[in-house]
């Protein structure tokens, strides 16, 4: 078996070959201006290398995919199950009430993304953080792949190789169908809602989603949780369509922060009226104080002896940002060492690695959080040297480049890796690199396409 890196030498080769494969990188540049791959009114940068990983890597994604899902949802059930447990969450009181509110069906967390660091040389990993409903960049994947698998790189490449993408739409789709009809109130002829707050969401995904479920048979609309009414009996669209179920799109902290504008959408579910598929209890994993619960001697009491093995070798330290774990830790003194983040915040806002900053900024940015002085809490966790890998950053003026003037040389970029778990089932990997420390799209990050080279 190819180590990965070997596979990434070989698919540059190929290149070189090819003189750069200048032609087929300008088409993908094309396709993606074009594509449907938009965040936030723009299209995502994409890297036109692939992220290709063999069967070893696989393994490893699908088992700490499926073993990470198995223990989440231990902890979901038993802060459902026991009052006392749930003393050692710090939540708001609202969200307290929506986390304990009936499902109506057995699934406790149908839909997560566990973004990991993967260390491709020794194939460990470390967790960086848990994603809930909230997750998106199935569609970003999709078109980046489409973008290069029909680049001459990529066609020569598959001549030797058994590949795949990750197939990331039909098989949710088919997981929320299921879930559906298991629920208490399904029934023939529903009609499905894809819920955000569209102007936070990733919009163009929930249309392409929509459309799947319309091809199956379903109706499906996609619709701002602020614009749901409630007739005391129905949840209904803008339109006055019946909602029967609700893939929950929205983040928890988008709730509370529109609650009042929100309030016939939460009428609904204390109603029991409408299944939500993704409940809230699915924020006990997006909370970052998952990762202290996660150690914390009242979650291991109820974890197997191997799964709290795994979680000691997965878990960075994850300490509350205060002026006593600042002291007792040397967080100032040890910057390098430590990274910082909003206990639940998304799309990296107010994240910071000491290692991307000066002292001065870095002793600054501690005063500014610590003890929740900005006006929320944040934690302090151990930094995670990420994997570099060899890719081609995006050329976002290529069509008027000269041939001679395109860069051809790969640089090395940091990796971050995104699993996706479909109630409990590994489903794919949402590939991210940047050149900076801290990987997000406003750090120069991009998305590169996943690819499983011979997996039989």
């Amino acid at each position: 078996m190819k180590s990965n890196k070997a596979l990434v030498e070989e698919y540059f080769n190929i290149s070189a070959r090819l003189n750069g494969d200048i032609a087929s990188r300008r088409r993908a540049h094309t396709y993606m201006q074009q594509s449907s791959a938009i965040v936030h009114h723009r299209v995502v940068e994409a890297s036109f290398t692939p992220k290709l990983f063999n069967a070893a890597s696989y393994t490893m994604f699908k088992y700490t995919a499926e073993n990470t899902h198995r223990i989440l949802c231990k902890v979901i059930q038993h802060y459902l199950d026991n009052p006392s447990y749930r003393e050692i969450f710090d939540f708001d009181e609202r969200l307290k009430e929506l986390i304990l509110l009936p499902r109506g069906y057995k699934d406790v967390l149908p839909f997560a993304r566990v973004d990991t660091f993967f260390d491709e040389a020794n194939n460990t990993l470390k967790f960086c953080e848990f994603n809930g409903d909230g997750s998106s960049g199935m569609n970003e994947n999709r078109e980046i792949t489409h973008s290069i698998e029909q680049s001459a790189t990529f066609k020569e490449f598959a001549k030797h190789h058994n590949v795949a993408g990750c197939e990331l739409f039909e098989s949710w789709v088919s997981t929320f169908i299921a879930i559906y009809e298991s629920s208490d109130n399904a029934h023939n002829n529903p009609t499905f809602a894809i819920c955000d707050y569209l102007d936070h969401g990733v919009v163009d995904e929930f249309y392409l989603f929509a459309k799947l479920f319309e091809a199956r048979g379903y109706h499906c609309i996609v619709c701002d949780v602020r614009e749901i009414s409630f007739d005391g009996t129905h949840a209904r669209s803008p339109e006055g369509d019946v909602i029967d179920a609700i893939w929950r799109r929205c983040v928890t902290n988008d709730v509370l922060e529109f609650w009042d504008e929100s309030k016939p959408f939460l009428d609904a579910l204390r109603a029991g009226c409408v299944t939500l598929i993704g409940s809230f209890a699915g924020h006990i994993v997006h909370d970052k104080q998952i990762f202290q619960i996660l150690t914390h001697p009242q979650t291991q009491a109820f974890l197997t002896k191997n799964e709290i093995e795994f979680i000691h070798e997965t878990v960075p330290l994850t300490l509350p940002l205060t002026s006593y774990t600042i002291t007792e830790q040397a967080i100032h003194e040890n910057k390098n060492k430590w990274i910082i983040k909003p206990v639940d915040h998304y799309g990296a806002d107010n994240v910071y690695a000491g290692l991307g900053t000066t002292q001065e900024k870095w002793d600054a940015l501690l005063d500014r959080f610590v003890d929740s002085k900005a006006g929320f809490p944040m934690i302090a966790q151990h930094y995670i040297q990420p994997y570099k890998t060899l890719t081609l950053p995006p050329d976002t003026d290529i069509e008027q480049r000269r041939d001679n003037e395109v860069q051809q040389a790969g640089q090395l970029y940091n990796n971050l890796n995104g699993l996706y778990i479909y109630n409990g089932q590994f489903a794919g990997v949402f590939s991210r690199l940047g050149p900076l420390p801290t990987i997000s799209k406003d750090m120069k990050g991009i998305t590169a396409a996943t690819i499983w080279v011979d997996l039989q």
